[in-house]
């Protein structure tokens, strides 16, 4: 949730060690993201919201990395397929959305046949599954011709004025910016999008705030945030530092960016279900 240039290198964690690290982070902390955005405002809605506004009517639709199942709930009354990693995630999405199929799989080898998906949508999860190419490999595969990508990540702005020194503050506690594992990949996103295929149609920038009531949405922040291998002492300097702020009511910038991507026609759509891969499989 900070400037996309200022991530810290993830090659410092490598693939397996990320991999342990999100397994454990999603496990005891399943929903956390969702009570993070839930909370984080622009002219009257929610990232889950401005995200849901760029999806097309009708169509089956796939999110992937759909957590606790926010977006889901969002696109209430479309045909949906959920996709995480995470066991205890998906378990937290079928409390509330029981009618949605959701597949625990990896997103670099998404379980589900060629040309078959309306709409991929990928909630703040882009920078998270690895390796990005192959994701974006694969989320062409499942699209039709015409079909559309619509993804939230993190961005360097807009911000405030005071925005730049609140963050720098953070960054000072923690000793470094809050990683993500693809991370480096932030930049280059729209590239990969163009070289796997996919037209770039928009790209839009918008500043949420965060607001810090008590030091409890302030300890919220601090835990939905991957700080893998951050030592104690930074830990209990950054949670000072926020409930320092929270103790002045002040609203923590959550820069994002949304961008939609189609997949060019002129391919024909595959006539299996969504579950049959090309060899017939299931």
């Amino acid at each position: 949730m900070v400037d996309e240039h200022t991530v810290i290198d993830a090659t410092r964690h490598p693939p397996e060690q990320w991999g342990r690290y999100l397994e454990r982070f999603h496990r005891e902390r399943a929903g956390i993201t969702e009570a993070i955005l839930r909370r984080a405002w622009y002219d009257g809605c929610d990232p889950y919201q401005w995200l849901a506004q760029a999806v097309p009517p009708g169509g089956l639709v796939l999110d992937i990395g759909c957590g606790s199942g926010p977006l889901l709930a969002e696109l209430s009354g479309r045909r949906r397929i959920g996709l995480d990693l995470a066991a205890a995630e998906l378990a937290a999405a079928h409390a509330t959305e029981q009618d949605v199929p959701l597949l625990r799989a990896d997103a670099s080898a998404i379980p589900l046949r060629d040309s078959c998906i309306d709409t991929v949508t990928c909630s703040m999860s882009l920078m998270v599954a690895l390796p990005p190419a192959r994701v974006v490999a694969e989320i062409v595969r499942v699209l039709r011709p015409g079909g559309l990508l619509a993804a939230t990540l993190p961005a360097g702005g807009p911000l405030h004025t005071t925005d730049r020194a609140l963050l720098a503050g953070l960054i000072a506690a923690l000793g470094a910016a809050p990683a993500y594992p693809a991370g480096t990949a932030l930049p280059h996103i729209p590239g990969l999008l163009a070289e796997a295929g996919l037209h770039v149609i928009s790209e839009e920038r918008r500043r949420f705030a965060y607001p810090l009531r008590d030091v409890a949405d302030a300890d919220l922040f601090l835990d939905s945030l991957y700080l893998p291998g951050l030592p104690a002492p930074r830990y209990r300097a950054a949670r000072t530092y926020l409930r320092a702020l929270a103790r002045t009511h002040r609203a923590l910038p959550i820069p994002l960016r949304r961008l939609t991507a189609e997949r060019p026609r002129g391919e024909p759509p595959g006539q299996a279900g969504p579950f049959t891969r090309p060899n017939g499989t299931r």
